[in-house]
């Protein structure tokens, strides 16, 4: 029986990755970051008052990291900020172990950012409060992909009921070692929309076509481009490895490289849009990044909304129905 959307309701504690989610409930937590959007990225009632939320950041994060902090405390909570330089993982300790030590404080719930995939889970098996995951590894990054699908059927008119069947979206490049990728794929195909992979083999390998629930891979950057309603552009990860055997920063720019000729190639209304942090010059021109079709401020800002309605849905601070 087709899940029912108006009846849907969010009743996870933790939102570990989009991947496994019912269409309903990613629609539940859209629906609730729209509320919070309509209302400038405020609360007024502030239902997490009296609350405390620990941001575990044991990897480098600037929009990720200030859009949580402003979530939590425009719903009322405390916040305390963690880090592995300066905490007990210095000495040894187990992430396990902080992570209980932390909640026996009273935390209410933890929003932990890792280069290893797989953290989130094994801190949700291992504590009670709420876990957030804010990007694990190469695995997913589930808080990017609400307010990237937000932004997306802001963009398009699809606002009421976030059906985005009929749209088709690119995401191209570093797919290899990119969880925000995994993510969107999953959601969008969630959501109804044609995904396309795109970029190199060693990137894209050919078994991605099973990713996210199930895609198109594509090498040729020029003959798709027509064809999509949004491009959602990706940085090689040096930082992961990724780029040593592709050759030169140019000679990849050259393929998969959104410059203005290849923009201009894109359909009138078709947009762009980018997680950030961008190598501009690189995968994204910076004409493209500031031009008219581009969302990227717009995803930067709606990220505040999207961790609101997260950090409400999984405390139990509001029922999303």
């Amino acid at each position: 029986m087709a899940e029912s959307r108006a009846t849907a309701t969010w009743t996870r504690r933790h939102l570990l990755g989009l991947g496994g989610l019912r269409s309903g409930e990613l629609r539940a937590l859209l629906t609730a970051t729209r509320t919070y959007a309509e209302q400038g990225g405020r609360s007024d009632d502030r239902p997490l008052e009296g609350r405390t939320v620990t941001n575990l950041f044991f990897e480098d994060s600037t929009r990720t990291r200030a859009s949580f902090t402003l979530a939590a405390r425009r719903l009322g909570a405390d916040v305390i900020e963690f880090s592995s330089v300066g905490s007990s993982l210095s000495k040894g300790e187990t992430p396990a172990d902080m992570a209980r030590v932390i909640e026996s404080m009273g935390v209410d719930a933890l929003v932990i950012r890792d280069k290893w995939a797989g953290s989130p889970a094994c801190l949700a098996r291992a504590v009670s409060c709420s876990v957030i995951n804010a990007g694990d590894g190469s695995h997913e990054h589930p808080t990017q992909g609400i307010l990237d699908l937000y932004t997306l059927a802001e963009d398009k008119g699809r606002l009421d009921g976030f059906d985005l069947s009929g749209l088709r979206v690119a995401i191209v490049g570093d797919l290899a070692s990119s969880r925000v990728a995994r993510s969107d794929a999953w959601g969008l195909n969630l959501l109804g929309a044609e995904v396309v992979l795109v970029g190199p083999k060693l990137l894209v390998p050919d078994s991605y076509r099973g990713f996210g629930g199930g895609c198109e891979v594509a090498r040729d950057f020029d003959a798709v481009l027509p064809t999509l309603d949004a491009v959602i552009m990706l940085r090689i990860q040096f930082e992961r490895g990724s780029g040593a055997a592709l050759g030169t920063a140019r000679e990849y720019r050259s393929a998969y490289g959104l410059t203005e000729d290849r923009a201009a190639l894109m359909k009138d209304e078709a947009v762009v849009m980018h997680p950030g942090p961008m190598n501009r010059g690189v995968e994204i021109d910076g004409s493209v990044a500031d031009g008219e079709r581009s969302l990227v401020l717009r995803q930067v800002a709606v990220g505040v909304s999207a961790r609101m309605a997260v950090l409400s849905a999984c405390t139990g601070a509001a029922r999303l129905s």
